[in-house]
This record gives C-alpha cells, structure tokens and sequence, in this order.
C-alpha cells in the first residue's frame, strides 16, 4: 500500500482547489464558459479529495470517515453525469449510483443507532448527530435515483436541481471538513466572529439561491427553455 504520508498532500491539496473552484463555480452564471471550466477543475478536485480521504480513512481504520469519502464521491460523480447524460435518459451507471447510495444509507443510519445505543454515545468517533445528517443525505439521494429510473430519465428544471444540490451537498461535506473540523488552523478572530461557520454553510445558502433563481428563470422566461442549459 501507498505510504499515507504520500497520500495527505494530494488530499490537502485537492481539497483545497475544490473549495477555491466551487466558490467560483458557484459565482459564475450558470451555464457560462467560465463556469464550465470552473466546474470541470470542482469535478476533478473533489474525485481526487475524496478518493485519498477514502484511501486515508482505510489505512488509518476509520470507518466514519470512509463513509463520508465514498459519499462525497457518490454525489459528485452522480451530479457530474448529471450534467453529461441527454435528457431523459439512464443507463447502468444510474443503477450502480442507487445501489451505492442504498448501500451506504444503510450503513450510516445503523451506525447511527449503534451510537445512540452506545455507552459513550459514539461509533467510531462520532455522535448520532453526524450519522444522522449523512445518512439523511444518502436517502434523499438514493429516493432521487429510484424516481430517475421509474421515470427513466429527468429534463429542465428537475435535471438542473439534481445536478445543483448534489454538488453542492458535497462542496459542503468540502468546506466542513476543513472549516468546521479543523478550527486550530484558523486565527482565532475567524473562531470568534463565526466566518468559520458561514463559509462552511456558504455552499448550500448559495444552493438555495440557484434552486430558486432557476425555477423563476425556467417558469417565467420561457425563451430560456428553447435552448438547453449546459452545466
């Protein structure tokens, strides 16, 4: 196996670019030529973070952590395919995606009884409470693959939201990771004054306001449906 040590750099690194290249494509209107590059460097960076998270939480024997990696990497490519795929319109990748997110829906909520069961209200490091947001998470996500295949494919504003959230959802599990987990590297003002807590919830308040300028943009500019919007 590849030494850790190795691994680490590339994690730290990727994640850093994915937040930088996620503020920016979060920025950028969507559809537009900057925000397409900006998306394809997000895409690349998250893939590269969560796999060596993933790889990290093995070798280090953290199961938490390589539930939140394989999640991470779920949504991300999920939403990515997303974008790529014509409208309405699946195919085996989808099927594989539902039964990975089953899978780790599973998982995660079981974790989470054994925690709320457990003496010190842990399982393997962590509270009910981070169990239960991530597992949240992996049943919407996978009740979203099982209404994709029933449907056999999404267009418009539904394609668009299922690319949007899921990709946000993982900029957050991104940004939390390193803002919320890792306050000591930060200066203490940042601590004192909460911007630690906005840039780590900045991602799905930016959600919401895309969720919602789409749907006016869809429904009440009907020259914006005559042509596709590309991610």
């Amino acid at each position: 196996m590849l030494d850790s040590s190795l691994i680490l750099p590339v994690h730290i690194s990727a994640g850093l670019a994915g937040i930088l290249s996620g503020a920016a494509a979060m920025s950028f209107r969507k559809g537009s030529p900057r925000h397409v590059v900006a998306g394809k460097v997000f895409v690349a960076s998250m893939l590269t973070m969560a796999a060596a998270g993933v790889y990290l939480a093995i070798v280090r024997h953290k199961p938490g952590d390589i539930l939140g990696g394989t999640l991470t990497l779920y949504l991300v490519a999920s939403a990515w395919m997303t974008a790529r795929r014509k409208e309405q319109e699946t195919g085996a990748f989808d099927w594989c995606a539902l039964l990975i997110a089953l899978g780790l829906a599973a998982v995660i909520v079981t974790f989470g009884l054994e925690a709320a069961n457990s003496p010190t209200g842990l399982k393997y490091g962590y509270s009910v409470g981070p169990y239960g947001f991530l597992g949240s998470i992996a049943v919407v996500a996978a009740t979203g693959d099982i209404r994709l295949l029933i449907r056999g494919g999404i267009s418009g504003e539904q394609r668009i939201g299922r690319h949007l959230w899921r990709m946000c959802f993982a900029f957050f599990i991104a940004a939390a990771s390193i803002f919320l987990a890792r306050q000591h590297l930060f200066p203490a003002v940042m601590r004192k004054t909460g911007a630690l807590l906005v840039l780590s919830f900045l991602p799905l308040i930016l959600m919401v306001f895309w969720l919602i300028r789409i749907r006016v943009v869809l429904r009440f500019e009907p020259h914006h449906n005559a042509r596709p919007i590309k991610f």
